[in-house]
Parts: structure tokens; C-alpha cells; sequence
């Protein structure tokens, strides 16, 4: 199964070129932390897509899907919506989690929470038996850097250890991009927020070989 994985268009979906893949997966942050429009437009987009299956998970911009995920699921019809659950997608198991730590005082902080154990409660959620899990922060180490500060989750990144799905998918941290195997996982920060105004493409993941492409840079 081919899979195309991107996050963090904040508003600028209909400028990225979406690769063709069997499944899309969304990592979070549509938006700008404002209107149901704009989940709107996001879900209008999906909807111009072609994927035969398409899953989202929601970041710290998208506030609009906080109070309800029903109401979320509704927004986002054209797509299947993860919040703290799973989905078999022919025979692949996936699950979706949007929390994030509290990042800083200029940031939207949707689904955001106190490091520790409100946040360990999240992640012990996580089953043991997943392929891809999909969050929309980083874990503790792993693509996670924002100059010398590190905002991945330490007890994100023990969760991931304990349960080893074969990929963990996210974005969040804007400068940093790519993937890296470490032990059984895949980690994969696949934000699409470049440096002056470059928008990156999705990264186009081939699920059973592991094989991964990197497309080139597109203008934004």
C-alpha cells in the first residue's frame, strides 16, 4: 500500500500537490485556530482528492475540533477522524491522538496539556497491537527541535518504545522534516512548512517494502 503523509498546511491545502497513494494520512494543524470554515475548506479539499482512503488527526491549531468529536467527525466527513482511536484500513491498524504539550505562550493550544501524567494518560490510551500510530507532536527527541529547545513528549516517546508500531507519523515542529529508523519504528515528521514561504510535499511511504520519497520542493 502506498501512503502520502503531510501536516501543517495551516490554511495553504489547496497550494500543496498531493501525490497519488492508496491512503492519505493528515498529522494535524489545518488551520489557524479560528472558524469552522475553515475546517470547512480543509474538508472541501479532501473531498477534491482521489485517495481511496483518507485519515486525519487534529493539531494544536485546530480548535474548532476540541469541544466534540462527533462534531469533528461531521466537518471532516470526507476523511475518517482519529481522536484517541483506531481504524483497520485493509488489514493496517491505525491510531490517532492529537495531544500535544503545552508549547508556549504564542501558541494555539488546542489539545494541549500539562506534561506528566495528564498527558502519560493520553498516550497509555495507545493499544498495543497498531501499525502506524499518528500524532500530532513529536516524541522526546525525534524531530523535535525548535532551535535548542526540545518540545517532544518524553512519555510520548516511552509509549512508542513499549508498543513498537511499525510507523509514527507526525509534524508539528515546523523546521524540522524527514524520517529516521530507530529500532522497530519508523519516525516520520512529515510538517509541510518550509523555510521562506516553501511549502514541502507529502512524503510518499510505500507500507510493506518501508521505502520512503522524499518529493521536491514545491513554491509556495
Amino acid at each position: 500500500m502506498k501512503i502520502a503523509i503531510f501536516s501543517d498546511t495551516h490554511m495553504s491545502h489547496w497550494e500543496i500537490k498531493v501525490p497519488d497513494a492508496d491512503l492519505l494520512i493528515f498529522a494535524g494543524d489545518m488551520t489557524h485556530c479560528r472558524t469552522d470554515q475553515e475546517v470547512t475548506d480543509f474538508n472541501q479539499f479532501l473531498g477534491s482528492l482521489q485517495h481511496r482512503y483518507k485519515v486525519v488527526v487534529a493539531g494544536n491549531h485546530d480548535h474548532k475540533l476540541t469541544d466534540d468529536p462527533e462534531k469533528a467527525k461531521s466537518l471532516l466527513s470526507e476523511a475518517i477522524y482519529l481522536q484517541d482511536e483506531a481504524v483497520v484500513i485493509e488489514g493496517i491498524i491505525i491510531y490517532g491522538s492529537p495531544w500535544n504539550p503545552l508549547f508556549n505562550d504564542y501558541a494555539c493550544d488546542a489539545f494541549a496539556l500539562p506534561r506528566g501524567q495528564v498527558l502519560k494518560k493520553k498516550w497509555d490510551m495507545i493499544p498495543f497491537d497498531i501499525d502506524i500510530l499518528v500524532t500530532h507532536t513529536p516524541p522526546s527527541g525525534i524531530f523535535d527541535r525548535n532551535g535548542p529547545v526540545s518540545h517532544g513528549c518524553t512519555d510520548l516517546a516511552a509509549a512508542v518504545f513499549a508498543r513498537k508500531p511499525r510507523y509514527h507519523i507526525f509534524g508539528h515542529i515546523h523546521n524540522r522534516h524527514g524520517a529516521v529508523k530507530h529500532g522497530e519504528t519508523w519516525y516520520i515528521n512529515a510538517n509541510v512548512q518550509g523555510k521562506g514561504g516553501i511549502l514541502r510535499s507529502p512524503i510518499v511511504l510505500e507500507y510493506e517494502t518501508g521505502d520512503i520519497l522524499e518529493l521536491e520542493k514545491q513554491e509556495g
